[in-house]
C-alpha cells in the first residue's frame, strides 16, 4: 500500500471516529442531541449509546457495555449540566463510594472506595499520579481540585495494581482534562451565590494543522460558609465561617511532528487558602473546643507531564514514552504564635507503554515505570524509589465474551518485590443481550515517607522503616439487563474485599514509645444496585443503592466513616430544546465516626440532599444558568464535628463565540 493511500484511509478513519465519539458524548447530553447527531448521519435514532472508557480499566478505548469492572464514568456534559464546581461534588453521587468533606469549599475531603481506606485510591489526572508524598499517609486531598477544565471522570472499583501500582488497593479515579479541537474557541463563565460564592472561569481552545491546545484559569472563591457546629463552641464564643480562594491554571497541548510522531503536554498548578477553624483543648472540661482565631492552610500544587507518542508498522505499534513530575507545598499555621509547619512533597516519574493490536478482537499492552518520591518537612528530608514492570491482554470473542488479564511486579526500594495481577471476564449471552460480569484482582498500598522514616521524638513516636504493603485480595460479580431497546437498564454486582497488613500504630508499654506495624485486618462487602429508565425523549431517571459492610476482621466493629447504606437518584428533563431541568437526591443512611470533641466512638446519623440546576440556552453564545443546592436545607455533619453547607442559591452566565 502505497504512503498517500495509507494516509487517506488514516484519515477516513479518523473522521469515522472522531463522529462516533461526538455522537457518544451527545447522547450523554440528552437523547434529543443523539437523535440529531444521527439523523445528519442518514440513520435511525437509538435512544442512548455506551460512553468511551478511554484510560481505565485496560489503557485502550473500550465502550463501557464491554467492561467487566465496575466503573462510573462522569463526563463534562454531566458536569456541566449539574453544575458541579468541585471534584467531591461530581463524585457524591456515585456509587460504591462515600466522599467525606470537613466543612465547606476547600475543606481535607476523603474518599473511600467500598469500604477500603482513604489512602486506598490511586488518583489519576492525565495520566499523572497526584498523591502527595508530603501527606503523613500519602493520599490524595480532593478538595483542593476544581472541575472547569474536566472532559471526564472515570471511577474504576476494586483492586487494580495489577496495572495501576501502589495506592489502587480499593480503586481508581482517572481524571481527563479537556483539549482543544477545531477553530479557534473562546468560553468564559461567571457565577455568584450564597456564602460569598464568586466564581470564573475562561477557556481558549482550537486545533490548526498539526497542533491542537487548550488553557483553562478557574476561580472559585467563598467567603463566609458555616461549618462549626454551634454547641461545640464555648459560652460566648462566635462561630467564623471558612474563607476560601481558589486559582487553577491548566493547559493541555499537542503537535504531530509526522504521522507517525506526536508529542503531548500537560500541565496544572494550583494556588488555594482556606481559613478554617482548628480546635484547642478547654482547660476546664479537658474536650477539645473550636478555637477563637482562624488557621491558615495555603496549598501550592503543580503536575506536569510531557509524552511522546511514536506509531509504528502502520501503526499496529503504539509506543508512549512519558515523565511525569509533581511538587505538593502545604503551609499550615495555627493562630498565633504558633511557628507555620510545611510540608514538600515531590515526584519524578518516567514511563513506556507499548500498545500492540496483535490481531483484531486481541490487543497486548506492556510497559516499564520508574519513579523517586521525596519528602521534605522542617526538620526531616526523605526520599523512596520504585521500579516496575506490567502487562496486559485485552480479548474480544465474537464480540460476545470479553476478557481483560494484567499482572504487574514492582521493586521498591524500601519493602522490595511486590506482584499483583487482575482477571476480569464479561459476556453477553445472545438472546437477552445479559452482560454476565466478574474479577479478581490484588491491590496493594505502599507505606509512606512519614511512615517509613519520620520519627518525632518529643513524642516518643518513631517511624518503621521495614514496614510491608498494605494488601488485598478482592473479587466481584454481576449481571446488567437491558430491556426495551436499552431503554431500561438494570443490574447488581456483589464485592468482597479481604485487607491484610494494614498500618496500626503500636504502643510498647516497656519502653513507653510508640511506632507503627503490620497487624491490622479488615473485611469488606457489599452490593452496587442501579436502574436507569429512558421514559421518553425528554425525561430520563437513574437510581443507585450501595450496601457496604466494611468492619474490623478483629473486632467485628464497623469501620469509621464509612455507611452500610447509600442511595441516589437523579432525573433530566428537557422540555425543549433550550432548557434543562436536573433534580439529585443523595441519601447517606448512619455510619460509625468520632466525636471531634471528645474522641469516643459515636453513631452519626444519615442524612438526605436535594439539588436542582437549569440550564437555558439563550442563542448561541450565551448559557444563563441557576441551581439550588440543598433545596430542603438538611442540616447534617460529615465527618462529625464540621457542618456541610445548607441551602445555597447560585446563578451565573456562560459564553461562547
Amino acid at each position: 500500500m502505497s504512503p498517500s493511500i495509507a494516509a487517506r484511509r488514516r484519515r477516513a478513519g479518523a473522521r469515522r471516529s472522531r463522529f462516533l465519539v461526538s455522537t457518544i458524548l451527545a447522547s450523554l447530553a440528552g437523547p434529543e442531541w443523539c437523535a440529531e447527531a444521527l439523523a445528519q448521519q442518514g440513520g435511525a435514532a437509538p435512544v442512548e449509546l455506551p460512553p468511551l472508557v478511554v484510560t481505565s480499566p485496560s489503557l485502550v478505548p473500550t465502550p463501557v457495555n464491554q467492561v467487566a469492572n465496575s466503573i462510573t464514568v462522569i463526563t463534562a456534559a454531566d458536569l456541566e449540566r449539574e453544575q458541579r464546581r468541585t471534584v467531591p461534588d461530581a463524585l457524591a453521587n456515585v456509587p460504591g463510594l462515600n466522599v467525606v468533606q470537613t466543612g465547606g469549599a476547600g475543606g481535607q475531603t476523603s474518599v473511600f472506595i467500598r469500604g477500603t481506606n482513604s489512602n486506598h485510591v490511586k488518583v489519576l489526572i492525565d495520566g499523572i499520579d497526584v498523591s502527595d508524598p508530603g501527606n503523613p499517609n500519602r493520599s490524595f486531598d480532593f478538595g483542593q481540585l476544581l472541575t472547569a477544565d474536566i472532559e471526564r471522570i472515570e471511577v474504576l472499583r476494586g483492586p487494580q495494581s495489577g496495572l495501576y501500582g501502589a495506592d489502587a488497593l480499593g480503586g481508581v479515579i482517572s481524571i481527563t482534562t479537556k483539549k482543544g479541537e477545531g477553530p479557534p474557541k473562546v468560553t468564559a463563565m461567571v457565577e455568584g451565590g450564597s456564602f460569598g460564592t464568586f466564581n470564573q472561569a475562561a477557556s481558549l481552545s482550537g486545533s490548526q494543522s498539526s497542533f491542537n491546545y487548550m488553557f483553562n484559569v478557574a476561580h472559585l472563591k467563598s467567603t463566609d460558609t458555616p461549618v462549626t457546629p454551634p454547641d461545640l463552641l464555648p459560652p460566648g464564643r462566635q462561630a467564623i465561617g471558612n474563607w476560601y480562594d481558589n486559582w487553577t491554571y491548566s493547559t493541555r497541548m499537542g503537535v504531530d511532528l509526522s504521522e507517525n510522531v506526536t508529542l503531548n503536554y500537560v500541565g496544572r498548578y494550583t494556588d488555594a487558602t482556606l481559613l478554617f477553624t482548628g480546635d484547642e483543648t478547654d482547660p476546664v472540661t479537658f474536650k477539645d473546643v473550636p478555637q477563637a482565631q482562624q488557621s491558615t492552610q495555603t496549598v501550592h500544587q503543580l503536575y506536569t507531564r510531557g509524552e511522546a507518542v511514536v506509531s509504528l508498522f502502520d501503526d499496529r505499534l503504539r509506543n508512549y514514552f512519558g515523565v511525569n513530575y509533581t511538587n505538593d507545598w502545604n503551609w499550615n499555621k495555627a493562630p498565633d504564635p504558633a511557628l507555620p509547619n510545611v510540608n514538600k512533597g515531590d515526584r519524578t516519574k518516567f514511563d513506556y507503554r507499548a500498545v500492540a493490536p496483535v490481531f483484531p478482537g486481541l490487543t497486548f499492552v506492556g510497559g516499564a515505570e520508574q519513579e523517586t518520591e521525596t519528602l521534605r518537612t522542617d526538620t526531616v528530608s526523605a526520599s523512596n524509589g520504585n521500579k516496575a514492570l506490567f502487562g496486559e491482554i485485552q480479548r474480544d470473542f465474537a464480540q460476545r465474551f470479553y476478557l481483560v488479564a494484567n499482572a504487574r511486579i514492582d521493586d521498591n526500594d524500601s519493602f522490595g518485590i511486590h506482584e499483583t495481577f487482575r482477571f476480569a471476564p464479561a459476556l453477553i449471552v445472545p438472546g437477552t443481550d445479559t452482560k454476565v460480569k466478574g474479577s479478581y484482582g490484588t491491590g496493594f498500598k505502599a507505606p509512606s515517607l512519614n511512615q517509613l522514616f519520620v520519627d518525632f521524638p518529643e513524642f516518643n513516636f518513631f517511624a518503621n522503616p521495614n514496614l510491608k504493603p498494605e494488601e488485598n485480595r478482592g473479587f466481584d460479580g454481576g449481571f446488567e439487563q437491558p430491556l426495551f431497546n436499552d431503554r431500561l437498564r438494570f443490574g447488581a454486582t456483589y464485592f468482597q474485599n479481604d485487607i491484610n497488613n494494614l498500618i496500626t500504630t503500636f504502643f510498647d508499654p516497656l519502653r513507653l514509645r510508640s511506632t507503627l506495624l503490620n497487624v491490622d485486618q479488615a473485611t469488606t462487602s457489599g452490593v452496587e444496585a442501579f436502574a436507569s429508565f429512558i421514559v421518553n425523549q425528554y425525561f430520563r431517571v437513574r437510581a443507585d443503592y450501595t450496601y457496604t459492610n466494611a468492619v474490623d476482621a478483629k473486632t467485628d466493629e464497623q469501620l469509621l466513616r464509612r455507611p452500610r447504606n447509600k442511595a441516589s437518584v437523579a432525573a433530566v428533563w428537557t422540555p425543549n430544546e433550550r432548557l434543562t431541568v436536573t433534580t439529585t437526591a443523595l441519601f447517606v443512611g448512619e455510619w460509625a465516626d468520632v466525636d471531634r470533641a471528645t474522641f469516643d466512638r459515636v453513631t452519626q446519623p444519615g442524612y438526605t440532599v436535594v439539588n436542582v440546576a437549569a440550564n437555558y440556552v439563550v442563542n448561541s453564545r450565551l448559557t444563563a444558568f441557576a441551581r439550588i443546592g440543598n433545596l430542603f436545607n438538611e442540616h447534617y455533619q460529615d465527618p462529625n464535628g464540621f457542618l456541610r453547607p445548607g441551602i445555597g442559591v447560585y446563578g451565573g452566565v456562560r459564553l461562547t463565540n
